[in-house]
């Protein structure tokens, strides 16, 4: 289907720009968010940061978290404003210029290859658990296509599928809560096992509050994913209302669920028997005595993976769309099928995610631990993008057009300028830790590389400035409300 085909058919009448097909719920909406943030970083990624913090590490998923909810709400202001799809990407450009725009859009689309490519690493250690014959690289191949096949369907079948693989995480998570909480209470016999873990085995904060800050690393790669509202915001069928909504919801839930499982982990089980070879889940489920826990655990984790790869490659699809539409992306990724799916953009995004199945197979108990720190980096660049943007917003808007707003920054711009500070600092944690130490020269490498394709690209348009079917590419992009070189 052609772009001019697209205009007509999927205009947005809630901006006047083309779009896609508003078919996501507020429930879907929700539960894309939580489901792309509660993934591996929570049911084993735990292990490693208590290893770092003991205990505290409770206040270091505090403090995480309310960085995270200051950048969704910068986010969602510009989401009520212009509910758009590729919302970092098309920010940065209206707002900033031309070169954020396309930096902010690609860089969010690099973030999630790395994460959709460490996701889909880990699945074909899960199914080994019931098939160990099975390479997991083969596992991680099967998955690539049936997930792919998911997201080449209308949205609302993604939504659903997303829907009902994040209850299952949602529910494994609040029955952990609950029934953990009624063996620290003593219900049900056994006698009561007290929360004295907490402070026992060398204190609250046993390695200091150094050790409680390294943690950082490993909390902030958890919390990654729930920027996914922004992207869903072009699909929402009342985005003013949602997205607001959807935003001031997940927040506190995922800190309930983070905050309150580790609390549960950390008052059963001596922080300093939990090692990153076994998930903290599988302990916990052994202590409460239920038939075929593992198993249980193991079916939670796999849709956990699973989960956050579809989020991720929901998510590629449709910024590589948005950077199409603006002329940062090549055209043909700005088409889509009959069902208003970006279905080159997803293709595309996972022929690139495929390479995680190629190191599966070259080096399958490594590509996890070796694809998270490049993933975390990438995603510490979206965060300050949209706190930066955010602030050239208000500018251009201007105190009429603050006063407007039905959805506000907090604490503007005091909060901004502290979380931006916060993301260098965890930046600098990085340079500190072994299996992250180089990753900021990777982040370097990469906006070099962005850099450069920003060079190819705008050397390619000046040489096609007289081509008529670049002109009429524009035009079309034009009468939507969408102007490529306004920057």
């Amino acid at each position: 289907m052609s772009i001019k085909a697209n205009l007509a058919k999927n205009h947005d009448a809630v901006t006047g720009t083309p779009g896609l097909r508003r078919n996501l719920k507020n429930r879907h909406i929700q539960m894309i968010a939580l489901g792309g943030a509660i993934g591996t970083g929570l049911f084993y990624g735990a292990a490693g940061s208590a290893q770092l913090a003991g205990p505290a590490v409770l206040l270091t998923y505090a403090i995480g978290g309310l960085a995270i909810f200051l950048i969704m709400r910068a986010l969602g202001e510009m989401s009520w404003h212009t509910p758009v799809s590729g919302a970092f990407s098309y920010y940065a450009t209206e707002n900033w210029g031309r070169f954020p725009g396309f930096f902010s859009g690609w860089n969010y689309w690099f973030n999630y290859i790395f994460v959709s490519m460490a996701e889909l690493s880990v699945v074909g250690i899960y199914v080994n658990y019931w098939f160990p014959g099975i390479h997991p690289g083969i596992t991680a191949a099967v998955f690539l296509v049936v997930i792919t096949a998911i997201n080449l369907i209308d949205v609302k079948a993604y939504g659903e599928f997303e829907f009902w693989f994040a209850i299952i995480k949602v529910v494994a998570i609040i029955a952990m809560i609950v029934l953990g909480g009624l063996l620290i209470a003593g219900v049900g016999g056994g006698g009561a096992h007290g929360i004295s873990n907490l402070w026992s085995n060398g204190g609250f904060m046993p390695t200091g509050i150094w050790g409680m800050l390294s943690a950082l690393v490993v909390v902030m790669f958890a919390f990654g994913g729930v920027e996914l509202i922004g992207i869903t915001a072009g699909e929402a069928d009342d985005p003013r209302r949602t997205i607001p909504k959807a935003i001031n919801q997940v927040v506190y839930r995922i800190l309930i669920f983070y905050i309150g499982a580790l609390f549960v982990i950390f008052s059963l089980v001596p922080w300093n028997q939990l090692d990153d070879k076994h998930s903290p889940f599988v302990l916990i489920f052994d202590k409460l005595s239920i038939p075929a826990a593992a198993t249980i655990l193991n079916i939670v984790v796999l849709t956990a993976a699973v989960s956050a790869y579809n989020s991720g490659l929901y998510s590629n699809g449709r910024m590589l769309y948005s950077l199409a539409l603006r002329g940062d992306a090549p055209r043909a990724l700005g088409r889509l099928n009959r069902s208003g799916a970006p279905y080159v953009g997803v293709l595309v995004s996972s022929a690139v995610t495929a390479l995680a199945v190629v190191l599966v197979f070259a080096m399958p108990d490594k590509v996890f631990s070796t694809l998270v720190p490049v993933a975390l980096m990438a995603g510490i660049f979206n965060w300050a993008m949209i706190l930066i943007t955010q602030i050239k917003f208000r500018r251009r808007i201007g105190p009429q057009g603050v006063a407007e707003l039905g959805f506000r920054m907090p604490f503007f711009p005091v909060a901004n300028y502290l979380v931006l500070a916060f993301l260098a600092f965890v930046v600098y944690v990085m340079t500190t830790q072994e299996s992250s130490r180089l990753t900021p020269l990777y982040g370097l490498a990469w906006i070099a590389v962005v850099v450069i394709g920003y060079v190819v690209r705008n050397a390619a348009r000046n040489r096609q400035a007289g081509d008529p079917d670049t002109d009429s590419h524009a035009a079309e992009l034009h009468s939507a409300g969408i102007e490529p070189g306004r920057h």
